[in-house]
């Protein structure tokens, strides 16, 4: 069991030590240029703040910490780089994305 253990904390040392160098957003995909020479691509559908924003909106981003996350002020949404590197989703819930649609018209 303490194997499983040490793994899992080296497993998550080594991810919060993965940083975003840039980002690009097209009209199907959101694409992250890691420091360590990878390109993660993932679905827009995952987020769908950036998937409604307007191409201006979704290229208005900074990466913040030290590259940990990015940052879409204009989209009110914020992604890690932790999470982009284990495949997760946004957590928003249906309820919250329709408040934030409707506040925009």
């Amino acid at each position: 069991m303490k194997c499983a253990k040490y793994e899992m904390s080296t497993l998550a040392v080594e991810i919060e030590s993965i940083l975003a160098r840039s980002v690009s957003v097209t009209t199907d995909s959101l694409m992250v240029e890691l420091t360590d020479g990878r390109t993660i691509s993932v679905p827009l559908a995952w987020y769908p703040r950036l998937q409604h924003g307007t191409p201006e909106e979704r290229g208005n981003y900074r990466l913040i910490g030290r590259g940990d996350g990015i940052h879409w002020p204009d989209l009110d949404e914020d992604i890690s780089v932790a999470g982009l590197v284990v495949g997760r989703a946004s957590g928003e819930s249906q309820s919250s994305l329709d408040r934030w649609l409707k506040a925009r018209k």
